[in-house]
């Protein structure tokens, strides 16, 4: 399905899926040149990207992404991330932007012809379905080319298109460099090493001990 020039269209990044999609593809994303890709698509209305921060550290590794990308063409959704120990006593750091990313896709809809999702989470299938019977067509950037598959079959059933995000690597990867948390000016990544595990999914509170 392709895009359209006078299409309206906005990107909704799950920041720590996509970053997880192209880890497993051993690339870095260039987000200058990811923007630049998209808006010669269509009517670039609007790029949010979602990611949760750790407010409480003194150095946060995703921070001066967050920061480039702020001052850079996107609109950055952000929350504190929740902490709790798990059975084993490891400290574990759990945070979810999946609420945020479906309501502004919902509020957007009406300003919209085309919403491009990146992420593979299989929750926002239903989504992807509201928001198809609004008349709206719905791509979903991710990877089957990774194992396992980071695309939930269901969610990629679902969309109007299946960007396979291999085949942007050559548009989108910057120059050099393997996958990581850090980032420098450019939205370039680079390995962190963390003693603490960071899982982005649902989650319910559980006391630290």
């Amino acid at each position: 399905m392709p895009f359209y020039p006078q299409e309206r269209l906005a990107l909704f990044i799950d920041g720590s899926n996509l970053y997880a999609a192209a880890r497993a593809l051993d690339f870095d994303i260039d987000y200058k040149r990811l923007l630049e890709v998209f808006a010669a698509k269509g009517h670039l209305v609007r790029a949010f990207y979602y990611t949760a921060l750790v407010e409480d550290q003194e150095y946060s590794p995703i921070r001066p992404l967050v920061d480039w990308l702020d001052y850079n063409g996107y609109t950055m959704v952000t929350k504190p991330t929740k902490e709790f120990t798990d059975s084993a006593g490891r400290r574990k750091i759990k945070g979810n932007m999946d609420i945020e990313l479906a309501i502004d896709v919902l509020e957007m809809a009406e300003h919209l012809d085309h919403v491009v999702i990146f992420s593979g989470d299989g929750d926002f299938r239903r989504l992807v379905e509201a928001v198809q019977s609004k008349g709206l067509r719905v791509s979903i950037v991710s990877t089957v080319r990774s194992q396992p598959p980071m695309v939930a079959d269901e969610l990629r059933r679902q969309a109007d298109n299946f960007i396979e995000l291999d085949d942007l690597r050559a548009t989108i990867a910057r120059d050099g460099g393997h996958g990581g948390h850090d980032h420098d000016h450019h939205g370039r990544q680079q390995d962190n090493d963390d003693d603490e595990d960071f899982v982005d999914d649902d989650y319910d509170d559980v006391e630290t001990a």
